[in-house]
């Protein structure tokens, strides 16, 4: 299972409570990694941390889960999309699964100041290409801590054989 743009959140924890032993977590920053470490204590020995971007990443091996916590709607220009395609086709075993969760197509427009390209479960599939089928989706709406709504689009595909 990779996390891509894990940053500090529990999922690995989650992961881990439920017997998952092959768990590595990538961020651009080594800051929330650290802050993961730290809580998950001495547990933090069996997840692997890659600090770093995504679009250069070379895991060394193939993995059946990749999870994208929110970066994917960062990479708003062709060849950061064609590079983030590059790194999941070279790291995601052929009849694995890969979860994007992206702003939704009416999320917001910029997120910490940031541009996002905004995706429906349709567009994700479209910019994915052929050789990845969608599995399920869902829309999702998410209250930040200044009360403020988000709305996001989760899809899961498996990418084919």
């Amino acid at each position: 299972m990779l996390e891509v743009g894990g940053g500090a959140s529990a999922l690995v924890d989650g992961l881990l409570d439920r017997g998952y032993t092959d768990v590595t977590v990538v961020d651009l920053s080594e800051g929330a990694l650290a802050k993961v470490r730290e809580r998950l204590g001495p547990r933090a020995s069996g997840v692997s941390f890659r600090q770093g971007d995504v679009r250069a990443l070379e895991l060394g091996r193939p993995v059946d889960v990749w999870h994208d916590r929110a970066v994917f709607h960062f990479l708003t220009t062709e060849e950061d999309r064609a590079s983030y395609h590059e790194t999941l086709a070279r790291t995601l075993r052929p009849g694995g699964h890969v979860v994007l969760a992206t702003f939704a197509l009416d999320g917001p427009e910029k997120c910490s100041g940031l541009p996002v390209q905004r995706y429906s479960p349709e567009t994700l599939g479209q910019t994915l290409g052929d050789g990845y089928h969608l599995v399920r989706s869902l829309d999702h709406a998410h209250v930040t801590p200044a009360q403020k709504e988000q709305r996001f689009t989760y899809a899961a595909f498996r990418r084919e054989a």
